[in-house]
């Protein structure tokens, strides 16, 4: 009889500490802690490193589990020892699999079953036909495997598992790839989405049934048993735990504190649930899927859940599943030619299943080849399910270590190449119809302006509706519409794919939230409320998009408003103590790229508290504006926007127009007058900023003149609305010392971005981007009170669109159209 294996001590949780002679990785907290923040280190590095590639971070993730396993890291036995010892690894992966315990309910709260209710028939084929033949080629790529390096397993579960391993597709990685490539909007991210979530339901079922096949016992009717039992369980969800869940749910209304109680019970009914379905014999993750499924999505409880939970769990915990996986990964296992060629031969079985059987059905339902092709890819796409698949099969020993790095890899391979095969094979165009006001300054005043006002948080709220109602002009002129643009960036975050959830129902990447009455916001409800008290149509919209490419959603909705000027803040906010601190760099890119690919009249808001703190009634507006006038276009485009504004009862504004001594120019003799919008600031001469636009300079001023003249005097007072005064300047250190002067009784200071005069600053300022007077206006030592408007006029000739204008082209009936 063989003498029974030693038993391992277990872990102590604490140290006395190194001074007692102590090694604290010898103790489970202190050795947690160091693993815990070695993965989050090292993952969120590796995909900061694959950010440029547009890779989602799972595959960050699942690459640095692999890196700090055996296959490269963990080679160095020292290493292994000291940070993932064997005696350790229990803890680890109690703690990891709570935490995808909790990240499973929490794709189950994003999961919609109602929408997956009312998938179409093309989205239903698809996704049949992107389970079943990857299913079935599984089964025969199960024989070769079976026959070579996994043998003596058992068939039925070994066939199940690598059948469900090979048919998955990853609902969640699928969402962000999406977004990122900005396909929600199209056809083709429709159908991938809604083929996706009823691929993601069938991947637990058929999971289901694997697990119930596997066991000790090889009894069939203890599997009879099992599936007997799960279904019993997941009735009983739905009849008994669905009401208690919408209770609570009906008991958190809009705008108050969900109470901590009904928190503390859904958590527990998470555990509970979790529990009974690995007393059941389906793993434990199940019940936390199945209560996620049946929160209801209405009202602010589940996002309440959310919020809770996606920071903790998605940011540390999750990654130690990862680890933990890569961990059982050895691809040294993967050695020889056959090993190599098996997993070729998994890599092509999984990807022609997918790719074929999609492409098929999709042509078949009348969809374009390339459209087709795309979908294929889309649904190539693998992650967290598929490691949850193989790491069962692991444990149940129904895949061994060889044909478990296989899988891995394959799944890792499948999803790198998604985002790179889509953008060859698919990057639709942006289409729309041409539009004649592009501008605020135009032939016609009377004709109805549009605007499309971009914010990125609530601080900016009162400045922008403040800066709307003065803009609203008189009965005289055409209405004002304006679009308030909420610029929310796509984060890594679960509740990010909610966000993208409402995108794609909605049909464009941003949706009309006056229509969505259960996701109100406070930003949706100001604007609401505004547009109750005021004659000025506005019409509240989200844009959710990474950073690096949200200005194509601006620019696209600009041209589909037929917007005549979008308004973005300035990248930096003002301080309490009145200096201008950055945001950071990339909402600056934002703004440039705006300026340069904008489809009309582009103005920045640098944010010096128009109007206080909140929003001014109009009865109660009293601003000075004033107006530098030096010529161009874009100064032409600030007299035009000064002179709507100056039509407002509560509104006086002054134009000051500087001129340069005869025989002098206002460049005073400087190289420099102003930079492009674009990444390579390439210099502007005098002479590409419009000096020979005289003519035009001259019109305008005439018209202001005339107007001021025919206006008279407020009502009620003897104040004049409108106000005209000429400097002569003799260097740039006088424009300075005028608009210094004129800063203590200035509200709004209007310019534009490139008049034809030196740079007031240094040209090492870094918010050049708002030309020589603006940066200089922007600048701290400038004001702590006086708010700017930086206008760039809309050029066709410089401008690079990024919509194709097609005379016949019809706007899709869609909410937002």
């Amino acid at each position: 009889m063989a003498p029974p294996p030693p038993l391992v001590a277990p872990m102590k949780a604490t140290s006395n500490g190194s001074f007692q002679g102590e090694n604290p990785l010898d103790f489970a907290i202190p050795l947690l802690i160091l693993q815990i923040v070695l993965v989050v280190v090292f993952t969120r590095t590796l995909a900061f490193l694959l950010k440029p590639l547009r890779q989602p971070r799972v595959i960050a993730e699942v690459i640095g589990g692999i890196l700090l396993g055996p296959s490269a890291f963990g080679r160095s036995q020292k290493f292994l020892h000291t940070v993932f010892p064997a005696k350790a690894m229990t803890v680890l992966d109690t703690v990891a699999n709570i935490g995808l315990l909790f990240f499973l309910f929490l794709v189950g709260l994003e999961l919609d079953i109602r929408a997956i209710r009312r998938t179409g028939k093309k989205s239903l084929g698809i996704a049949v036909a992107g389970i079943t033949l990857p299913f079935v080629l599984g089964v025969f790529t199960s024989f070769a495997l079976r026959a070579t390096v996994s043998k003596g397993v058992s068939q039925g579960p070994f066939l199940v598992f690598i059948g469900v391993a090979l048919s998955i597709t990853a609902f969640p990685v699928l969402a962000r790839i999406l977004a990122e490539l900005k396909l929600l909007t199209t056809d083709v991210g429709r159908i991938a989405m809604s083929a996706a979530a009823v691929n993601d339901v069938a991947a637990w079922i058929l999971l289901a049934l694997a697990i119930a096949l596997t066991g000790t016992n090889t009894s069939p009717l203890v599997s009879v048993w099992v599936l007997l039992s799960g279904a019993g369980f997941v009735g009983f969800c739905v009849i008994a735990l669905r009401p208690l869940l919408a209770m609570m749910a009906r008991r958190s209304p809009d705008g108050e504190p969900v109470k901590e109680l009904y928190i503390c019970i859904t958590l527990s009914l998470v555990l509970s649930a979790s529990f009974v379905t690995d007393v059941i014999g389906i793993h434990a993750l199940f019940g936390a899927f199945v209560v996620g499924i049946i929160v209801p999505k209405e009202g602010p409880f589940a996002g309440v859940l959310i919020e809770k939970l996606e920071d903790l769990v998605s940011g540390l915990f999750l990654p130690l599943y990862f680890v933990s996986s890569g961990l059982k990964t050895n691809v040294a296992t993967i050695s020889g030619g056959q090993s190599w060629a098996l997993l070729l031969l998994v890599i092509f079985t999984a990807s022609f299943g997918k790719i074929v059987g999609t492409v098929t059905v999709s042509m078949a339902c009348k969809v374009p080849f390339r459209e087709a092709l795309a979908l294929g890819f889309l649904m190539n796409t693998k992650g967290l399910v598929e490691l949850i698949v193989l790491n069962i099969g692991k444990d149940r020993k129904v895949l061994n270590d060889q044909t478990f790095a296989i899988f891995v890899l394959m799944a890792l391979f499948t999803t790198f190449i998604t985002t790179p095969l889509v953008m060859a094979v698919y990057k639709p165009a942006r289409r729309g119809a041409p539009y004649k006001h592009r501008s605020v300054f135009r032939k016609n005043p009377d004709t109805e302006l549009r605007m499309l006002a971009c914010f990125h948080s609530t601080r900016n709220i009162p400045t922008v509706i403040n800066l709307i109602e003065s803009s609203r002009g008189t009965r005289k002129r055409g209405r004002l519409t304006v679009y308030a643009m909420h610029l929310m960036e796509l984060s890594e975050r679960s509740s990010a794919i909610s966000m993208v959830h409402k995108a794609r129902n909605n049909g464009l990447p941003f949706w009309n939230k006056k229509n969505d009455e259960n996701n109100k916001d406070q930003m949706v409800i100001a604007f609401e409320a505004y547009e109750q008290l005021s004659s000025v149509k506005v019409r509240p919209m989200t844009a959710i998009s990474s950073l690096d490419n949200i200005h194509e959603d601006i620019c696209a909705s600009a041209h589909q408003k037929n917007a005549a000027v979008i308004l973005l803040r300035f990248h930096k906010h003002q301080r309490l103590d009145g200096n201008m601190e950055s945001l950071g760099n990339a909402f600056r890119s934002v703004n440039e790229r705006v300026l340069k690919h904008a489809p009309c009249s582009v103005g920045i808001l640098v944010d010096r508290g128009l109007g206080g703190t909140a929003q001014v009634s109009a009865s109660e507006v009293s601003y000075n504006i004033m107006v530098a006038f030096f010529g161009g276009r874009d100064d032409r485009e600030a007299l035009a926007y000064g002179m709507r504004l100056a039509e407002h009862p509560g509104i006086v504004m002054t134009l000051i127009r500087f001129v340069a001594p005869q025989g002098k120019t206002l460049s005073f003799g400087a190289k420099l007058v102003g930079i492009t919008s674009d990444k390579n600031k390439e210099i502007l001469k005098e002479e590409d900023c419009g000096g020979d636009q005289k003519e035009d300079d001259e019109s305008l001023l005439a018209e202001y003149m005339n107007v001021m003249k025919n206006s008279g005097n407020k009502e009620g007072g003897g104040e004049p609305s409108m106000l005209y005064e000429e400097k002569v300047v003799d260097s740039k250190a006088e424009i300075c010392v005028v608009l210094k002067s004129m800063a203590k009784n200035v509200n709004l200071f209007i310019v534009g971005r490139m008049p034809p005069t030196a740079p007031l600053v240094d040209s090492s300022s870094d918010c050049a981007e708002l030309g020589p007077v603006g940066s200089f206006l922007a600048s701290s030592d400038f004001s702590s009170t006086a708010s700017v408007v930086v206008f760039q006029q809309y050029n066709p000739t410089s401008s690079q669109p990024l919509v194709v204008e097609e005379a016949d082209y019809e706007v899709p009936d869609t909410p937002m159209a």
